[in-house]
């Protein structure tokens, strides 16, 4: 059995690469995600994309108000740190 997500997008809302989670994220935090990926030793680069790619992710949401209330409320439902770093390890995920 595989996981699928919730909501899928095709195609992605933000393509993965520096490009695409540029041009998803507003100015300063453009900026931000910049200096990080400039900042960031080559073997640390990918790991720096795939945060920023996600932040993107989560602002490109259309549902992203609603997912932000939830958490500011404490009703967003939550997993354990190692639950999620043992289905990433099982699927064959990276985990920093």
């Amino acid at each position: 059995m595989t996981a699928q997500p919730i909501h899928p997008h095709e195609p992605e809302r933000v393509p993965r690469n520096a490009d695409g989670i540029a041009a998803a994220l507003d100015g300063p935090r453009r900026m931000e995600f910049y200096r990080k990926l400039l900042a960031a030793a080559p073997e640390d680069a990918a790991g720096v994309l795939r945060h920023w790619w996600c932040e993107a992710m989560l602002d490109t949401d259309p549902d992203g108000d609603r997912l932000v209330a939830a958490a500011i409320d404490g009703t967003l439902p939550v997993t354990a740190v190692a639950d999620a770093v043992r289905r990433r390890r099982e699927a064959g995920l990276p985990v920093e």
